[in-house]
């Protein structure tokens, strides 16, 4: 018979390395999905805001008046001289102050009292001593 070496070191006990996790499920491969979005609206468009005139809004108007028609009269037909209205001139008028009605003004004065009697309560809550 063949002789059994006696000097094979021994594993200890607790050093058993723990068994593999064997599922039975296999894990599928991930998949890389490309999608094609809409393209990306441009800027929004500019809107150009009409400029005021040199004067200011109160100023004199930047567009000239034509009171008198500058085109000639067709041949054959007498047009009648038009009279030029003179222009008024513009008065820049000042914003009249807004007025207030007196049940608006009651209303106003109650809401003043209301709130200091509120401001009151809560100092004078505060100014109680708990126990």
């Amino acid at each position: 018979m063949a002789e059994i070496p006696q000097n094979i070191p021994s594993v200890p006990a607790g050093a058993v390395p723990p068994p593999k996790k064997e599922t039975g499920k296999v894990q599928p491969k991930k998949e890389t999905v490309r999608i094609s979005l809409p393209p990306k609206p441009s800027t929004a468009p500019t809107i150009k805001l009409p400029t005021l005139p040199p004067g200011g809004p109160t100023g004199a108007s930047a567009t000239p008046s034509t009171s008198v028609s500058t085109q000639a009269a067709p041949r054959g037909t007498a047009a009648p001289p038009r009279a030029a209205a003179p222009a008024a001139p513009r008065v820049p008028r000042a914003a009249a102050a807004p007025t207030i009605s007196p049940l608006d003004q009651i209303l106003v004065i109650f809401a003043a009292v209301a709130g200091l009697f509120a401001v009151g309560t809560v100092i004078w809550l505060m100014l109680i001593p708990t126990t």
